[in-house]
């Protein structure tokens, strides 16, 4: 049982494979964690698919299994908050019901729609930073289902986000959030709202008429808890619900990034990197920036990296197949080996350097037609070389994101970690000195869930703001600090992995395309 004393406010994180809910104090202290799995449909090549029953169930699950674990009290819950993936299309009925399985945001069978939307020049194409448009965008999944499955489109009552339809499940509200349509949608609150010529021009005229009406801040309160989903969540009815967003941008509150100068660093299979700025910013290899996603008045700048983890698991899973008897043998895991071993290597690995575009680049470049690559390789090099060489790699690509930041005209100061690179002090540590920036490490790396718990607490006002509650509720326990020495070395390394785009790129497109 938790020593902590209530009343308490949840965080549901809906994510791509698996939700986790977290319980929480009005001081951010986690009581207890309920998660569960569920699974993903790919029937084509390039599609994602899943169900909102398995979303449901999974949430239920988790609440009740995270509740029975704090042994909480329904009642001492005051509040809740949500986040899911995005961009996730949902064609619902009047009733929200689905009318075909969801459309998650990895899906990229609207390719065509997306490079049809790009063509058209629009002013509005600026989110994108004026280039490629991605098929993981609500617009080109809204138009694939309306051009291949128009039955199903007209039918539907709505055309919604996931965070749309979970807020609906909790409330029996039709809301849509501001975060999801800025950054996905092509919202603009200070324009007008939905951008009607936009949608006019890509052959999607009638879809504001199926998007909810009411489009609302993070954290407002939207409404409580019903009768129906506290019976299955085994919750309290009446417990008020704030408005939620997507993943990764609720993470850049429950990382205390709530105002200028401080990045949001979120690591996992990819990279996303998520800053606010005073000024709107519209410039080549950056999305955004989108107004009033987060913080009102402020706007949201992104960028990010395709593959990263993701090629540390792939090195791991292939590649290392020796080391796992020593693991055992000294208890520890095959990480924590690789990272020991690789402390050791200079900065450079010794002359490899690797680009990380396993899957493409998302930013700055914005191009899935290229591939990674190492170069450098002798007979000197071990597999500790190479391990060492991928998370530079990795870090290079992070610094190319920063350094379009600085060149657009925004700076960053400092930046704010969470996900699975946080346990590795070493790569850490590498990005430190890379980007010569110092990295806060927050207590609660579930920056997801704790960002929506802080949702909670505003909706249910036990805060005021955004910014308010997130300085109450974020607890930073680790700093990690440049070294100027080996930013001094890296420099090369960095400006060698830039120049080699420009230089390879139609090799690598003529490549790519022969395969």
């Amino acid at each position: 049982m938790s020593n902590l004393k209530p009343p308490y406010v949840i965080g549901i994180d809906l994510g791509t494979s698996s939700v986790k809910v977290g319980i929480f104090d009005l001081k951010g202290k986690p009581v207890a964690y309920g998660t569960e799995e569920y699974p993903l449909y790919t029937p084509n090549p390039g599609w994602a698919e899943q169900r909102a029953e398995d979303w449901w169930f999974a949430i239920c699950k988790s609440v009740r299994s995270a509740i029975e674990k704090g042994q909480v009290k329904p009642e001492e819950i005051v509040g809740i908050g949500a986040d899911t993936t995005s961009c996730t299309v949902l064609l619902v009925d009047e009733n929200c019901n689905p009318i075909r399985p969801a459309v998650l945001w990895m899906d990229v069978r609207s390719t065509d729609q997306a490079e049809r939307i790009a063509a058209t020049k629009h002013p509005a194409l600026k989110y994108n930073g004026f280039g490629n448009v991605s098929a993981e965008w609500l617009p080109c999944k809204a138009l694939w289902l309306k051009e291949n499955e128009p039955e199903n489109y007209k039918k539907a009552f709505k055309v919604i986000e996931c965070i749309d339809w979970l807020n609906y499940k909790l409330t029996g509200e039709w809301t849509t959030s501001i975060n999801t349509a800025s950054i996905r949608g092509y919202y603009d609150n200070k324009r007008g709202g939905w951008p009607v010529d936009f949608y006019e021009k890509i052959g999607l005229d009638d879809i504001i008429d199926k998007y909810p009406s009411n489009v609302y801040p993070l954290g407002k309160n939207i409404g409580v808890l019903t009768k129906e989903a506290a019976r299955d969540l085994g919750l309290k009815e009446g417990i008020p619900v704030g408005e939620g967003g997507a993943d990764a941008l609720i993470a850049m509150i429950g990382l205390n990034v709530v105002e200028p100068g401080r990045v949001a660093f979120i690591t996992g299979s990819s990279h996303l990197l998520l800053g606010l700025s005073e000024e709107e910013l519209h410039a080549p290899g950056i999305f955004g920036s989108y107004p009033d996603a987060v913080v009102p008045d402020l706007n949201v700048v992104e960028g990010g990296q395709v593959s990263t983890g993701s090629i540390v698991n792939w090195f791991k899973n292939n590649f290392c197949g020796g080391l796992e008897k020593l693991a055992k043998e000294k208890g520890c895991s095959i990480y924590d080996i690789l990272n020991e071993e690789a402390s050791r290597i200079q900065a450079g690995s010794e002359g490899l350097i690797l680009l990380d575009y396993w899957q493409g680049n998302r930013t700055p470049l914005t191009d899935s037609n290229i591939r990674g690559m190492i170069y450098g390789l002798s007979l000197k090099h071990t597999p500790t070389h190479i391990y060492k060489a991928i998370i530079e790699g990795i870090s290079y690509g992070t610094e190319h994101i920063l350094r379009t930041f600085r060149k657009s005209g925004f700076n960053v100061n400092e930046l704010y970690a969470c996900g699975g690179a946080v346990k590795s002090k070493l790569w850490m540590q590498i990005h430190s000195d890379v980007s010569n920036l110092p990295i806060f490490i927050p207590e609660v790396s579930e920056a997801a869930s704790l960002g929506s718990a802080i949702l909670g607490a505003i909706a249910s006002g036990v805060y005021r703001s955004i910014p308010e509650a997130a300085h109450h509720m974020v607890n930073i326990i680790d700093k990690i600090v440049p070294n100027k020495e080996k930013h001094e070395e890296y420099k090369f390394y960095v400006d060698k992995y830039i120049e080699v785009y420009p230089i390879l790129k139609d090799w690598m497109h003529d490549v790519t395309r022969h395969q």
